[in-house]
């Protein structure tokens, strides 16, 4: 017992690791997009979050899924002690990723002005999206490299590789992006369209950086790789396993795991894509300007999504983290493990992202003023709204790399699939009977959601005959959040109606929050000591809490 408690803590601490890395890593994404948003404005937004959903798409197709599936394959040889075979997984991955990232980099560069102008009406956004053309295969390369790490069983290179990308991202995405904004203004004052250039252009030297921030950090997992290199060397030297897989077979397993994935990620991830396209169309017929509708989703791409894409991050993380972990003990036939790690993911995934949930909708208003300076009620309304989906994208995100680690990858697509047409039609429903413009993008992502958590959590239960525990999982922490949303509500109110500064009063309400919530979580038991400990800090918070009478 005492040695499945330190595998769980383990499983726990690696995909905390992962987890703090990417809170870090997307709260640096939500500070430069500050300046960023008010070098290039809403259009810009636009421009630059156009030109990102294409990329993301034909990331997802090309290499998004690499990392799952080469630390998949990677930590069930290393379980077999096939140490040879792992480090020829990483090898013929990287050629994989070569050719497959060569190939989408071409096809964004030359194809750039047939998608931006005809399939998401938006043709001021070619300049950002050629810019990206070369990350597509950076990226392909770099995830290679994470996804061997994280089969070897440790976090830690993609962790800090995070945050390398993302730091060298928000200093060169800000300061290309105001010098081609000044570049820009000169372009249009010749051409007579001085705005609508400048936003273009800035927006390309916002995407300047996210290329520079995925070379920075693939040289840095290069670098680990050549350190730790002899280590694997002399590993593969006492690898006496007979079977040697030819990269012929490397190729076809990696083939055969990708495409489930490739699948699964791309159906469950091109929604923002199809809605994007979908929105506009719709927008420009019931006669919308252009201007309009391109003002309405660089809020919701530049002020909606990256705020709630933090918390959600979380769940990618925990979700990358149990894949190798999952198929581990799956591989070994230990289902009582596979539960306990499936519970505790889920535990752990909703002590954080209920309260987000319920405070991203109290403070809806407060902190888009505070981060965006943005006090109009339409990015409000999309918060307080779409907050809920912070809970729901963040169990069906694990859910999805819960059914794939226990090989059951066809699953995720099958239910995506479902979802996606349903998703559709729910979004063209609200848009032409109900007239919500961009507000049904917010409900018609919440549906998608919802409705994912419901099929993959039908799908757990049937294969692993799994039942979640509810009080601790789900209840406590909602009803600690419940609390903590009505302190938090109260004491902002009374601290601008004392001070009248937004910034002091949403600043402390937080962190009253945090600690409302974190007491009423320990006195009502949602977490336990060993689980606490796990956490990130959790052995300091564990001695607070016990010299509190808390535990």
């Amino acid at each position: 017992m005492g040695k499945e408690k330190k595998i769980e803590s383990n499983f726990l601490v690696q995909g905390s690791i992962l987890a703090v890395a990417s809170i870090i890593s997307r709260v640096i994404g939500l500070l430069y997009r500050i300046p960023l948003k008010a070098i290039i404005g809403d259009i810009g937004n636009d421009y630059y979050g156009t030109a990102m959903e294409i990329y993301s798409i034909l990331l997802l197709i090309s290499s998004y899924s690499l990392p799952l599936a080469v630390s998949k394959l990677v930590s069930t040889r290393m379980a077999k002690g096939q140490r040879r075979n792992a480090y020829r997984i990483l090898k013929g991955a990287l050629i994989f990723a070569l050719v497959s990232g060569t190939a989408a980099g071409l096809v964004v560069y030359f194809g750039a002005g047939v998608i931006t102008a005809y399939v998401v009406k938006t043709p001021m956004s070619i300049f950002a999206l050629r810019v990206l053309a070369p990350t597509l295969l950076i990226v392909a390369l770099l995830g290679v490299m994470r996804g061997f790490f994280q089969g070897m069983g440790t976090m830690m290179p993609s962790a800090i590789s995070q945050l390398i990308e993302q730091i060298v991202n928000a200093g060169i995405s800000v300061w290309t992006a105001y010098m081609l904004y000044q570049y820009g203004t000169k372009i249009g004052a010749v051409l007579g369209n001085p705005s609508t250039y400048a936003e273009a252009y800035g927006a390309a030297g916002g995407t300047i950086g996210t290329g520079m921030g995925a070379l920075a950090a693939f040289l840095f997992t290069v670098f680990v790789f050549i350190s730790y290199r002899p280590n694997l060397r002399r590993g593969v030297q006492k690898d006496k396993g007979k079977r040697v897989e030819g990269y012929g077979r490397i190729f076809h397993v990696l083939l055969i795991t990708i495409v489930p994935v490739l699948l699964s990620t791309t159906i469950y991830n091109i929604t923002s894509f199809l809605d994007m396209g979908v929105f506009k169309h719709i927008a420009d017929l019931q006669g919308y300007q252009s201007r309009e509708y391109s003002t309405m989703w660089g809020i919701y791409v530049g002020e909606y999504k990256v705020l709630v894409n933090v918390p959600i991050a979380i769940a990618s993380s925990v979700s990358a983290s149990c894949v190798p972990s999952l198929s581990t003990a799956f591989a070994g036939k230990d289902i009582a493990q596979v539960k306990r790690k499936v519970g505790y993911s889920i535990r752990f995934i909703m002590v954080i992202a209920i309260p987000c949930a319920v405070g991203m909708g109290v403070l809806a208003s407060p902190i888009l003023q505070l981060l965006f300076h943005d006090s109009r009620p339409m990015p409000a309304h999309m918060m307080q709204i779409g907050a809920v989906s912070i809970v729901f994208y963040s169990l069906s995100t694990l859910s999805n790399g819960i059914l794939q680690g226990i090989n059951r990858m066809n699953v995720p697509v099958k239910n995506a699939l479902i979802t996606l047409a349903v998703h559709m039609s729910v979004l063209v429903a609200l848009m032409y009977a109900l007239n919500l413009n961009i507000y049904a993008v917010v409900w018609a992502n919440t549906f998608f959601s919802l409705m994912m958590c419901i099929l993959n959590g039908r799908a757990i239960r049937r294969y692993l005959k799994y039942q979640q525990e509810v009080r601790r999982t789900f209840i406590v922490p909602a009803i600690s959040a419940l609390i903590m949303g009505a302190v938090v509500y109260g004491v902002y109110a009374l601290l601008m109606k004392a001070l009248g500064i937004n910034m002091v009063a949403t600043v402390l309400s937080i962190v009253a929050g945090v600690c409302v919530y974190g007491i009423v979580l320990l006195l009502l038991r949602g977490l336990r000591e060993n689980e606490l400990r796990s956490f990130p800090m959790g052995g300091m918070i564990v001695k607070v809490a016990k010299k509190l009478k808390l535990m």
